[in-house]
């Protein structure tokens, strides 16, 4: 292909609001193009190289005997009514209508409309187990689209399902997906993590996320420095020590003159912060719910959410604390609440002795506070936030911290769409059961960016031979000179004889320039056509080295396999 015939827009200058490298690359290099916030082009550069992608998600897809379809991306909105998420999904629901005033909404994901198409057809054991997939555009509206490709009003899914008689057969096409997202991702060359994930408004259990480690990834990826363990923030566990035995000591009041800070009521009481109990006040579907942590540590609403199967949950107004709590902010504590209240502990007081915390009474602080004898938890779980060096959870090594991008995640989603939805099939002995589900998403396009991410330097991006736009990139330095426009499409054609992809910079444009988007372009092996091309004398370079060698042409295909397998 001759780059004088490609829509490659490329920029000298970062545009304003880039901030992540992959954001800032493919916008210079010209691989995509913003058309609205959270909404790109896909220019041909960018667009080859998903293909590629698209290409090696297909074959491991095939090997797991997953069949491809294409869903509508326009859907009834009345799926989403029967499964209940047309309400509770939120504001990144795109809603529309059409001319007759029939509610419509554009496709975030495709549970729903999954489990409809096969409603009617998977009827029967006998026609389970199956696994369905589609590479399709999603729409969510973001409130804040940023990063470019990462976190967008409009981007590409892989979005697999599938449909089982019982739960062995989930658990084996689990399995079988799972592995199978690992070789894409080591086909894409990604560093990634596969970590415990929340299942978040899919529902179902049995949730595994990939991450792609990044500086600007949006999540926190908690991981063992010694064993395989690894979550993200939202699910990690750790073990931290007891408390220790003390022998319970009188209830104290301790006056105050406002609110404390757990760090200022540790210090006014001279006590340490691990002997204080943090109250924070929620409400969860409308009912008032206290849940009481050590003073040293934060409560993960991801955890309470999911241990109350809450729908919405958000932190009390200080007006909601006076009425539902009766009680104040600043001074909310777990000691004589309304019966109304739920108390949730998190696992890190239980035991604690001679605690301090919130009295319920403005200007005063409760001291000594003990369990059963001044307040009684509902129950004790897991609802706290790790943190960084505490012991991982299998007892291997401590916790570190790194940033990551989520490209893939997988759950279990077990009945809750086709309870909900009424498929059902009729098991060996002829009664009538819900279909067990699965699904399986890979964000496509921000496999690109996440790729860019981890592969460039300062030059510009680095791709590999597989995923590369094109794999060689044919430079003739001075396009007025005939022995080099000779030599420069003779190598064009022959290297796409033997099934190489080749662009062949054909542009009037100063050598500098060439180069320098050359680099910027990450095209895996350059073949500079320069002074010695009436020598047939060619330069080959790898887009991550510095050095180039002089060739013959004769001997340009052997001396690229041996510069690949060197490199490898």
């Amino acid at each position: 292909m001759r780059q004088s015939r490609v829509l490659i827009p490329t920029l000298k200058e970062t545009p304003n609001g880039a901030e992540a490298i992959s954001h800032q690359l493919m916008l210079r290099a010209g691989y995509i193009s913003q058309i609205s916030a959270g909404n790109y082009a896909y220019l041909p550069l960018a667009y080859r190289v998903l293909q590629n992608i698209e290409k090696i998600i297909r074959e491991e897809m095939a090997k797991i005997d997953a069949a491809e379809i294409l869903l509508p991306g326009l859907l009834p909105a009345e799926l989403w009514q029967e499964s209940g998420r047309y309400d509770t999904y939120g504001a990144n629901l795109f809603k529309l209508q059409d001319r007759h005033e029939r509610d419509f909404i554009l496709g975030p994901t495709h549970e729903e409309t999954m489990t409809f198409l096969v409603r009617n057809v998977l009827n029967s054991y006998k026609k389970m187990p199956k696994v369905l997939y589609q590479i399709q555009t999603k729409y969510r509206d973001e409130d804040r689209p940023r990063y470019g490709l990462l976190r967008g009003r409009e981007f590409i899914m892989k979005d697999a399902y599938s449909f089982t008689a019982n739960k062995e057969d989930l658990d084996v096409i689990f399995d079988q997906m799972e592995q199978a997202y690992r070789n894409i991702y080591d086909r894409c060359h990604l560093e990634y993590r596969t970590i415990l994930g929340d299942n978040g408004d899919m529902g179902g259990s049995g949730s595994k996320e990939f991450s792609a480690i990044a500086p600007v990834g949006e999540d926190t990826i908690v991981y063992s420095d010694v064993s395989d363990y690894a979550a993200n923030l939202e699910m990690a566990t750790s073990i931290i020590a007891p408390n220790p035995d003390q022998a319970p000591k009188p209830l104290e009041e301790v006056s105050t003159d406002h609110g404390q800070t757990m760090t200022d009521l540790a210090a006014l009481l001279d006590i340490n912060l691990q002997q204080t109990i943090k109250s924070v006040a929620y409400i969860a579907d409308g009912q008032p719910v206290l849940v009481i942590i050590r003073g040293d540590f934060e409560v993960n609403d991801v955890k309470l959410k999911n241990h109350l199967h809450a729908v919405d949950l958000r932190l009390a107004t200080d007006d909601e604390v006076i009425q539902n709590f009766q009680s104040v902010i600043g001074f909310v504590g777990p000691v004589n609440l309304p019966s109304d209240v739920r108390l949730i502990a998190d696992l890190s007081i239980d035991n604690l002795a001679n605690a301090a915390c919130g009295s319920n009474v403005e200007n005063m602080q409760l001291k000594n506070v003990n369990a059963s004898r001044d307040y009684q938890p509902e129950e004790y779980t897991d609802i706290r936030l790790v943190k960084e060096g505490e012991l991982s959870p299998d007892n291997k090594g401590v916790l570190q911290f790194t940033r990551g991008i989520e490209i893939g995640h997988i759950f279990k989603l077990g009945t809750k769409y086709s309870e909900s939805m009424h498929a059902n099939f009729l098991d060996e002995n002829g009664k009538q059961k819900p279909i067990i589900m699965g699904s399986y998403g890979i964000g496509v396009s921000r496999l690109l960016s996440a790729i860019v991410e981890q592969n460039h330097d300062e030059a510009g991006m680095i791709w590999s031979w597989d995923l590369a736009p094109y794999q060689v990139h044919v430079v003739a330095v001075n396009t007025k000179d005939e022995a080099q426009v000779a030599l420069a499409e003779q190598l064009e054609t022959t290297l796409n004889d033997e099934g190489l992809s080749v662009l062949y910079d054909d542009r009037k444009e100063r050598p500098g320039v060439k180069f320098a988007e050359s680099d910027l372009l990450g095209i895996p092996v350059r073949i500079t056509v320069g002074k010695k091309a009436s020598d047939n004398i060619v330069e080959i370079k790898l887009r991550q080295q510095a050095e180039s060698i002089e060739v013959a042409v004769d001997d340009v295909e052997d001396t690229i396999k041996i510069l690949l397998q060197n490199n490898d």
